[in-house]
């Protein structure tokens, strides 16, 4: 048996891109940091997101049955860091960073890499987190070129980097 301690070791060395997840609609304004998001397919356009089920804003996702993923640049560690902070309540959280919205209403962070406005279409629960299948609605893509990733504990940056 894979003791849960060993298994969240292992997989601080797997890379990830680090995400702003965020939802707004009947049950209210909210966002979460993540890093396991990922493609599912391209026909059609959907995203798998995992979700701590014990998270405070966790019930707000599922009532509102939207969710934009903000891919985070190297610019972004302040809002990952206020994301992911249990001592920030949600309007706090939002006063960093610039917002808009696309088709669903979840705030858009203006300067993220890419921001998938999507529809949650299934939910379902494996042990302690909520994998929501995603259909995508809407994608914004900004002209930053500089990736917010976290490997082994830390956030490190990849993509082009600027010369003086």
């Amino acid at each position: 048996m894979i003791e849960a301690t060993d298994f969240r070791n292992a997989m601080s060395l797997l890379t990830t891109a680090v995400n702003v997840v965020t939802t707004e609609g009947a049950s209210g304004l909210h966002g979460f940091t993540a890093s396991a998001v990922c493609s599912v397919t391209d026909t059609p356009p959907t995203l798998l997101v995992c979700m701590n089920q014990a998270s405070r804003s966790h019930a707000h996702f599922i009532e509102n049955k939207t969710l934009c993923v903000n891919v985070l640049g190297t610019q972004h560690e302040q809002i990952s860091n206020a994301f992911a902070s249990s001592k920030l309540s949600s309007e706090d959280r939002f006063k960093l960073g610039a917002w808009t919205t696309l088709e669903t209403s979840s705030p858009v962070l203006e300067d993220a890499l890419v921001s998938f406005d999507c529809e949650i279409e299934q939910i379902q629960e494996v042990g302690t987190h909520s994998v929501f299948m995603c259909r995508v609605v809407a994608i914004k893509q900004s002209q930053q070129d500089e990736s917010l990733v976290y490997f082994n504990r830390a956030y490190h940056q990849v993509g082009q980097l600027e010369t003086a």
